[in-house]
This record gives structure tokens, C-alpha cells and sequence, in this order.
């Protein structure tokens, strides 16, 4: 299976979404991460610890994946038309992430409209960085893209410092040692399952 993750909009935890989903595969077959971002961010995580999935830049891919029965791709911010077509292409799922907030929102939009302009209908829009009880922004994004026909996961994934911890130590965050790590891991865990279905 191939996933890849992409965003019109930086911050949206597209490479923390990347990392995870990866994990998550990498328990179900070997999995490979491919770092298509120039900045590197899967690249510098993977170098600062260990993570249980080979991550290589997309200069490499053609190397080595034929070698993985999962591959998850961790795209460029703001991918021009051309890139999202050949995104869509190459996938079996675009996965785009997106904060609960205004400007994401917009940005998701756009990239969904492009999507539509595309015929492309290979995606699912993925609830990240959920502030937790008793605000609503989660749970008022999620019922504006249903009320819009879009397709979204039912599992989102909330906001949690043990992201960060797990980015400083180059693991995943199922191998921090902090309770709500369990927590963040469970999210990720689900939207997991959903994408085997």
C-alpha cells in the first residue's frame, strides 16, 4: 500500500502524521518512509534516535522500494497542481491533514478543490492537533467537511506535547514514557486501522 501525506498549509503535523502511520504500518509489514520535503523533517527525526521503519529522501526511493510491501510518502508543503496529480497517481491513499482552525481549513480547501478539478477521489482529510475539552474546534470541523460531502476520518488526532518529545528523541510516540504518550499513540492507532480497512 502506498499513502501518501500532503498539505497546502505548514504546522499541520504532515510529517508527525507521516512518522506515525508508518509505525503503525511497519507493525503490519515492512514499511518504508519516503522524505519528499525539503526541509527533511522525517530525515532529522529519523537521525535524532530510532525508529522501527527505514526512512530515505525521494532521491533514493527508486533504490529501495521495491523492497517494502508498505510505503508512506511525506511530501513538500504547498504542492504545485502538476505534483498533486502526480501524487494522486502514484497512491492508493492521499492522506491530508489539517488543524481545526480557520486558515488550515481554507488551505485544505484549496487543495480539495484542486483534488476535484483532478477527478481525484483517492484522499481522506485527517483532524489533527485537536485541542482537547471542553472546546468544540475538532468536533465543529469535523460536522463543516461532512456537511461539505468530504471524506474524513472518523479517528482524529489531538494535540499532545508528546509529539514533540518523540520528534526531540527521533522515536515514535508510542515509545515515549509518559502516560498521555499512550493516548497519542491510540489516535494514530486508529486511523491506522481505518486506512487497512
Amino acid at each position: 500500500m502506498i499513502i501518501t501525506v500532503a498539505s497546502f498549509k505548514g504546522g499541520v503535523a504532515k510529517t508527525t502524521t507521516s512518522i506515525h502511520l508508518a509505525a503503525y504500518l511497519q507493525n503490519k509489514g515492512e514499511t518504508l518512509l519516503i522524505d519528499g520535503d525539503p526541509n527533511r523533517s522525517a530525515s532529522g527525526w529519523a537521525k535524532r534516535g530510532e525508529l522501527t521503519f527505514k526512512v530515505v529522501d525521494e532521491r533514493q526511493a527508486a533504490k529501495f522500494a521495491p523492497r517494502y510491501q508498505h510505503i508512506v510518502i511525506d511530501t513538500q508543503a504547498r504542492p504545485e497542481r502538476e505534483d498533486l496529480e502526480a501524487l494522486v497517481e502514484g497512491c492508493d491513499l492521499l492522506v491530508l491533514p489539517t488543524t481545526p482552525d480557520a486558515l488550515s481549513l481554507d488551505a485544505l480547501m484549496q487543495t480539495v478543490d484542486t483534488l476535484k478539478t483532478l477527478g481525484a477521489d483517492k484522499f481522506r482529510i485527517l483532524i489533527t492537533r485537536v485541542p482537547p475539552k471542553p472546546r468544540r474546534d475538532g468536533e465543529e470541523a469535523r460536522e463543516m467537511l461532512l456537511e461539505a460531502g468530504l471524506p474524513v476520518f472518523q479517528g482524529s488526532i489531538r494535540d499532545a506535547v508528546a509529539f514533540q518529545k518523540a520528534a526531540l528523541a527521533g522515536i515514535s510516540v508510542d515509545k515515549v514514557t509518559d502516560a498521555r504518550a499512550k493516548i497519542a499513540w491510540r489516535d494514530y492507532q486508529t486511523v491506522g486501522k481505518e486506512i487497512l480497512k
